[in-house]
C-alpha cells in the first residue's frame, strides 16, 4: 500500500461512497494524486431526492450536487465525468477506459453502486435511480395519468407517494404479504398498508408479476394468478443489482448471494486483490454488531464506508463498524430504520402507530436488534447506540 503522502489513487464511481472517500483519503493526508471516474456525465449527486423532491419537480439537479464544482478543484481531485471503465488489470495495476485510455493507479477504489433491477423488457417499463431516468417519468406523470409502480420497498413506495403528490391516480403492486418486507415486521407493514390506501394509493399484495407487454397504447401488467392491470405508465422498483462485473473479471473474490453479493472485503475495505478497495452498495463486509457478512444499499451506509475506506486508504486503519439507519418519506411522514429488524423478532412499541407518532423496537431474546420509528429522530439514535452495545431494552428503557 502506498504512503499516505504519495502515489496516485484511481476511484471508479462518482456516487457518494467515491466522492466520500476521495475527500476522506485528502483531508487524511494523502498528498498524491487522486483521479475520480464518473461513468454518469452529470457532476456527482445525492440519489435520495430523486423519487421524491427531484420527481416531483420542487429541486433541480443542480440543487442535489454532493458537492460545488469548485470543491473538486480546491481538493485536487481530478473528477472526470461521463468515463466508462472497461476492466481492471489488478497486476499491471492498471484501468483501461472504454475510450482507449489507460490509468495507472498505486490503488483503486471500486465505488460503482448498483443498477435498477428490471426483469422485464416492455418498452413501457420506467425505472428510476438517476437523474437519466427523470425527464421521461417525470413528463409522464402529469395529473390523472394512469401509473402501476411495482415493488412496494422504500423507493417504490416513495414513487407512488410522489406520483400521487402530482394527482396520478397509482396502483402499487407488492410481491409479499405486506410493503417494505425487508425492513418492517407485520404490524408496521400494515400501517403502511392504511396509509397507503387513506392517500387513495390503490394497494394490492401478494402479487406476483408473470408479465407486462405493451397492448394498444396501454400497458398491461399480468400476476400469475389471473389478475391484471393496465396503465399508461409502469415503473418497476423492485430493488437494485451491485454492479460487481469489473471486479469479477478482474479476478476479484464475490460474496455469495446468501451473504447479499456485491464485492468482499474486509473490515478496512480492501477486497482479495492486492491494492484494490471496495465501498458503499457494492461492497460486501463484515457484520462487526451480529457477526456473518452484509451489503447495505442505503445512502448513509455508502456515505459513511466510503469515508472509512478513504482514510483507510490514507493507511489510517480503522475497521468499519456501523449500525445501518436509512430513512423513507411518503407522502407527509418520515419513517426511520436503524439496525436489522426481521419480521421474526419481539415487536415493543412506544408511542402511537395510529398517529404516526412511534418507535418500534426489534427484540431477539429481549435484545434490541433493530428499531422502526416516526416523529421520534431522537429515539432511533438513542436506538442505534443500544443495538451496538447489545442492550436488553428491559435494562435501558424506563
Amino acid at each position: 500500500m502506498p504512503s499516505s503522502s504519495s502515489g496516485r489513487t484511481v476511484i471508479i464511481g462518482a456516487g457518494i461512497a467515491g466522492v466520500s472517500a476521495a475527500g476522506a483519503l485528502r483531508s487524511a493526508g494523502h498528498d498524491g494524486e487522486i483521479v475520480l471516474l464518473g461513468h454518469e456525465p452529470e457532476l456527482p449527486y445525492r440519489r435520495p431526492p430523486v423519487s421524491k423532491e427531484i420527481i416531483r419537480g420542487e429541486k433541480a439537479a443542480d440543487e442535489i450536487r454532493i458537492k460545488k464544482p469548485e470543491w473538486y478543484e480546491t481538493q485536487a481531485i481530478t473528477l472526470r465525468t461521463g468515463v466508462t471503465v472497461e476492466s481492471i488489470d489488478t497486476t499491471a495495476h492498471t484501468v483501461y477506459l472504454a475510450e482507449g485510455e489507460d490509468v495507472a493507479y498505486d490503488q483503486v477504489l471500486i465505488a460503482t453502486g448498483g443498477r435498477a433491477r428490471s426483469p422485464w423488457t416492455a418498452s413501457g417499463i420506467r425505472t428510476l435511480r438517476t437523474l437519466a431516468d427523470v425527464p421521461q417519468l417525470q413528463a409522464e406523470l402529469a395529473a390523472g395519468t394512469s401509473i402501476i409502480v411495482v415493488g412496494a420497498g422504500l423507493i417504490g413506495s416513495e414513487i407512488a407517494a410522489s406520483a400521487r403528490g402530482l394527482g396520478c391516480e397509482v396502483t402499487l403492486l407488492e410481491t409479499a404479504a405486506l410493503p417494505l418486507p425487508r425492513l418492517l415486521p407485520p404490524e408496521l407493514g400494515q400501517m403502511y398498508v392504511d396509509l397507503h390506501k387513506s392517500e387513495g394509493t390503490d394497494l394490492h399484495t401478494s402479487v406476483t408479476v408473470e408479465s407486462i407487454t405493451d397492448e394498444n397504447g396501454q400497458n398491461v401488467v399480468r400476476a400469475d394468478d389471473g389478475r391484471s392491470w393496465s396503465a399508461q405508465v409502469v415503473v418497476v422498483a423492485v430493488g437494485m443489482v451491485p454492479n460487481v462485473e469489473l471486479a469479477e473479471a478482474a479476478g476479484i473474490e464475490i460474496a455469495t448471494a446468501n451473504d447479499g453479493g456485491g464485492i468482499a472485503v474486509d473490515a478496512h475495505g480492501r477486497t482479495s486483490a492486492p491494492d484494490v478497495f471496495a465501498a458503499g452498495d457494492v461492497a460486501n463486509l463484515p457484520n462487526a454488531v451480529l457477526g456473518g457478512r452484509h451489503r447495505v444499499e442505503h445512502w448513509q451506509g455508502a456515505q459513511n464506508h466510503g469515508t472509512s475506506v478513504g482514510k483507510n486508504m490514507a493507511t489510517v486503519e480503522t475497521p468499519f463498524v456501523e449500525v445501518p439507519w436509512c430513512w423513507s418519506d411518503q407522502y407527509a411522514h418520515t419513517l426511520q430504520v436503524t439496525g436489522w429488524p426481521l419480521a421474526t423478532h419481539e415487536l415493543v412499541v412506544r408511542g402511537s402507530l395510529a398517529d404516526h407518532d412511534f418507535c418500534a423496537y426489534l427484540l431477539e431474546d429481549g435484545v434490541v436488534r433493530g428499531a422502526v420509528a416516526m416523529g421520534r429522530p431522537g429515539d432511533v439514535r438513542t436506538a442505534r447506540g443500544w443495538i451496538a452495545e447489545h442492550a436488553r431494552l428491559d435494562e435501558v428503557l424506563t
